[in-house]
């Protein structure tokens, strides 16, 4: 182990001092985009096959969703689908079960796929009003003139 040792500890060494090169990320960029037909879903998908980087291209017409794998920046894959005049954003929509609060009306949204709330940060509740408190002291066990119905 001697020499041979020595002369591999040696050159690992030499090497880690070099610059290394930054190897890019594999990265899946998704994006809300309308879609109106199959020409628009082929339109897209033959724009967003087109970014530098892009290794693969979904679309998917009925979620109104395209997403870019590869090694592409986010913003250039925006741009690139605005390019098409659709109106498009990135995907805002996140599994229900990932938000705190899912049906806050900030996270609810008709539009989003089934099980799917749009993404809100960890800051948004549930606000409520004097009229929400005034019912609930109104029906509370601690009123003694809480349900005369009763």
């Amino acid at each position: 182990m001697g020499v041979e040792g020595t002369l591999e500890y040696i050159s690992d060494l030499l090497s880690s001092v070099k610059k290394k090169k930054k190897k890019k990320q594999t990265t899946t960029v998704a994006l809300k985009i309308r879609m109106d037909c199959e020409g628009c879903a082929r339109k897209v998908k033959s724009v967003l096959s087109g970014v530098k980087g892009a290794k693969s291209v979904d679309v998917d017409l009925k979620q109104q969703k395209a997403t870019v794998t590869g090694y592409v920046d986010a913003k250039k894959v925006l741009a690139a689908a605005q390019s098409t005049k659709k109106k498009v954003e990135l995907w805002p929509y996140v599994p229900y079960t990932l938000v705190a609060n899912p049906y806050v009306a900030q996270a609810y949204d008709k539009k989003a796929p089934p099980n799917h709330v749009r993404a809100v940060p960890v800051t948004a509740t549930i606000a409520e009003t004097t009229v929400d408190d005034r019912y609930t002291n109104m029906f509370s066990d601690e009123n003694p003139n809480a349900c005369s119905i009763m």
